[in-house]
């Protein structure tokens, strides 16, 4: 991790993504998209570029010197990742190729091994598809029970929500850190002492979270976490599961193959320590790398100062959307970040969308992953603005200018 610290200026950060500097049809372009994707600094893609060009071979399998220095940036990138997140081992960070596949990760291997017929996962109406299915799966592998946490109408989730749903019988507690649709922040630590509390461990979809704010595993108690570099300013491909050591050690592996064995033979096989129990095969050696380098651009302003920024830009938008005629935020919830979703009464949400991007301006519409959430709303989808350390109280004028035409072609 880098000790220095830049000075944050927004408007000069917008010319370390060399996607941003650009015109969309005849427009400057506003990104407002991160919550789907985040755009990546130079320094990132030449982090990437570099390792293709001078120092790509596999990792852990070879003795000559490009393999050796492959392997030494790959490990370097785990211990940048376990640093960020105040993991106490780079053991406990498995790298995966994203958010979805951390989350299947632990819904098979862990969920398979411990979850019986009568136990239950409890999950909450905010969840991305991905935080779903895999339990559903389980769920209809072995007879367990899915319980659902509540949102409020603002789109608040309390400790006392899941007071009402987690029960002794519950084994696992899986929840997202921030909604991808509605911004609200859930109360981690809490919800982690009364899962605890009830004999349950506890996976969060930090997806979203690991964007906007200092995340501490240690101090939060997290059983899991699972996040993907694409959003935090890395490649995609490339995701990462932290996990406790004490509960890694006892999983069974995810997938088999090279690179996850201690001894193989046709009538037993072994398995590797941590963290190459669960990276079997080729792992995505370059994306991590460039990942490692994403967290120290964010390391090189401070992930605090960043999320500072990103709220400052957040409440403006809030009371400048709330100011148009027909535009219903949808997700109010105190303190939450970075992510407005809204619909109009004069236009369907890819109505919107269409014709905003012809103004420059690139934001989401549809269910965003989150149809349980959309029909909790009685909505088939929302348009949705999302933050980024790059966005400005500019952008947001630009996007309310946009949607005032909307109105204007509708009305």
């Amino acid at each position: 991790m880098k000790d220095s610290k830049k000075t944050f200026d927004p408007n000069q950060v917008q010319e370390d993504f060399p996607i941003l500097n650009q015109s969309v049809r005849g427009k400057r372009l506003v990104y407002l998209d991160s919550a789907g994707s985040a755009q990546k600094p130079a320094q990132v893609i030449n982090a990437v570029s570099e390792v293709y060009e001078q120092e790509y071979a596999n990792v852990h399998r070879g003795l000559h010197y490009l393999s050796e220095q492959a392997s030494s940036r790959y490990e370097n990138a785990r211990s940048k990742v376990a640093s960020f997140i105040n993991a106490e081992k780079d053991h406990e960070v498995i790298f995966t190729k994203g958010t979805t596949e951390a989350i299947n990760l632990v819904a098979n291997s862990y969920g398979r091994d411990n979850v019986k017929p009568g136990d239950e996962i409890v999950i909450t109406h905010a969840e991305h598809h991905s935080n779903i299915i895999p339990w559903q799966l389980l769920r209809d592998q072995v007879g367990c029970e899915l319980k659902v946490v509540p949102v409020d109408d603002d789109g608040g989730i309390t400790i006392e929500d899941f007071k009402r749903v987690v029960t002794d019988r519950t084994k696992i507690v899986a929840f997202c850190h921030v909604s991808n649709v509605l911004g609200t922040v859930l109360p981690v630590k809490e919800i982690n002492s009364l899962a605890h509390a009830h004999g349950a461990i506890t996976v969060i979809d930090g997806a979203q979270g690991i964007v906007h704010m200092p995340i501490d595993v240690q101090d939060l108690d997290v059983d899991f976490y699972a996040f993907g570099g694409h959003k935090l300013y890395g490649p995609s491909g490339i995701g990462v599961l932290y996990g406790k050591e004490k509960i890694l050690e006892l999983m069974s592996p995810y997938q088999g193959g090279g690179g996850m064995i201690n001894t193989v033979s046709f009538e037993k096989t072994t398995w590797a320590d941590l963290p190459d129990k669960f990276e079997a095969g080729t792992p995505p050696i370059a994306q991590a790398i460039g990942l490692g380098e994403a967290i120290d651009y964010i390391n090189s302003y401070g992930i605090k100062v960043i999320g500072d920024h990103e709220l400052d830009v957040l409440n403006y938008a809030m009371q400048k959307l709330a100011s148009i005629e027909g535009l219903k935020l949808i997700g109010t919830a105190p303190g939450k970040v970075s992510v407005i979703s809204f619909t109009m009464d004069c236009a369907h949400p890819h109505d919107i969308a269409t014709i905003i991007d012809q103004n420059g301006v690139a934001v989401r519409a549809g269910h965003h992953c989150a149809q349980p959430l959309m029909e909790r709303f009685d909505l088939p989808s929302t348009a949705r603005a999302s933050l980024g350390l790059y966005n400005t109280r500019e952008d947001i004028d630009l996007l309310a200018e946009s949607l005032e035409k909307v109105q204007e072609i509708f009305k």
